[in-house]
């Protein structure tokens, strides 16, 4: 597969800091630095702090891996705004064993935004750190 991005929605940021090229933006229009973060999209071009920037939204986007990634793996970012493969969500079982069957229902999970939030999926395997893939955004 080539690395094509397929932009099919490019939102503009005014660059509240300098932003490298296949980087996560903010929503403030920072390269993004928590990991886990929601991001407005990744960087199509490199922009320098007060500069406007394109970041791709929806379609696919070339990627900076921050790790080795698979493909198909769900992404989220790293706190270099890199993508990394997100971390799965579990549930803990309790440390008091529930002997009724009336007590032991199902569960429910309920609230608000995941602990990360994810960008897209790899198109591409990244082998290492560094790492140009292709990412179908979320």
């Amino acid at each position: 597969m080539s690395q094509q991005a397929i932009s099919i929605l490019s939102l503009p940021f005014l660059a509240s800091s300098a932003v490298q090229e296949y980087r996560a933006v903010g929503f403030n229009g920072a390269q993004a630095s928590v990991a886990g973060q929601k991001v407005l999209g990744i960087a199509e071009f490199s922009v320098a702090s007060g500069a406007y920037g394109r970041a791709c939204r929806l379609g696919t986007a070339v990627a900076e891996a921050g790790a080795a990634i698979a493909v198909g793996a769900a992404l989220a970012v790293d706190a270099t705004a890199r993508v990394v493969t997100a971390t799965a969500i579990t549930i803990a079982a309790g440390a008091t064993a529930v002997t009724s069957a009336a007590a032991n229902g199902a569960g429910t999970v309920a609230g608000g935004d995941p602990p990360q939030y994810i960008v897209g999926y790899a198109m591409q395997a990244a082998a290492a750190a560094g790492d140009l893939i292709e990412i179908a955004m979320a």
